[in-house]
């Protein structure tokens, strides 16, 4: 036990780091490692995966508020953006867990994947999407929230990797992009967290100290050691080389990946 409350601990601290440093809210690490540990401790196989997008979207409530708030304190957050896509982002997050247990658990698992190996193409080729165009009205950014959100609820991001290019695609400057998907952070990791909790209650032959699809131990040191970290994040995204960090952090993804598919297969 005490060895998994270490390794909880140390994902908490990377996760933070990388929703400051990234704007990708930690879920990209934290999910698969999850799904590793879990494993290790023989939790029951049907549920691995459905739990590692729970705790990971809890956890993600937290580091997106300690994140959101020091790029905020930096003029990088624009909470107009964040409001107006939040209506779509709260409904698409919430549907999208309950359609998430009903999916087998090997779907999942590909999904995820899936989604993995277009973080990390997207981060080795590092294209910017073309700013065409400006911010759509309240309705247009909902749509794009429901989708965003919908597919955050089914890999467990805080949506980082799909709000950035879509704010940037809207004219919003990059440093902006990343503090401003930090904060849509909070509402998709919220709706999140508790579309796993609810549609968990009625599961069976959950672990002990479970709340439906949220496995609260490792939640707590997760949230502990990563709020901590974000601001640490943040400073580190205002003066060094984002560019080349996502290469480096695209290569560790590649090899999540890879293990990942092994364990499908």
């Amino acid at each position: 036990m005490l060895v998994s409350i270490i390794i909880y601990c140390v994902l908490g601290a990377c996760a933070g780091v990388l929703a400051g440093l990234l704007g990708v809210g930690g879920g990209i690490v934290i999910v698969p490692m999850l799904v590793f540990t879990f494993g290790w401790l023989n939790f029951p196989p049907e549920h691995i995966m459905l739990l590692a997008l729970g705790t990971s979207l809890g956890s993600i409530v937290f580091t997106s508020i300690s994140s959101s708030l020091s790029h905020s304190r930096r003029g990088a957050v624009d909470w107009r953006a964040m409001l107006r896509i939040s209506p779509g982002i709260l409904l698409g997050t919430f549907c999208g867990s309950h359609v998430a247990a009903h999916i087998p658990k090997q779907a999942l698992q590909i999904i995820f994947v899936v989604f993995l190996v277009y973080v990390v193409s997207q981060m080795f080729l590092g294209k910017k999407p073309k700013a065409s165009r400006e911010l759509p009205g309240t309705l247009g950014m909902s749509a794009a929230g429901l989708v965003i959100g919908g597919i955050s609820s089914l890999v467990g991001i805080g949506g980082g990797t799909l709000s950035v290019p879509y704010l940037m695609w809207h004219n919003v400057e990059m440093h902006r992009a990343v503090g401003t998907s930090a904060a849509i952070g909070f509402p998709i990791a919220l709706s999140g967290f508790f579309g796993y909790m609810l549609a968990g209650l009625s599961a069976q032959n959950l672990p002990p100290y479970a709340a439906g699809y949220v496995y609260l131990p490792a939640l707590v040191c997760l949230v502990t050691c990563s709020m901590l970290t974000a601001p640490l994040g943040v400073r580190i995204s205002h003066s060094l080389p984002v560019p080349k960090l996502k290469r480096c952090f695209a290569i560790l993804l590649l090899c999540v990946g890879a293990k990942m598919l092994l364990d499908i297969f």
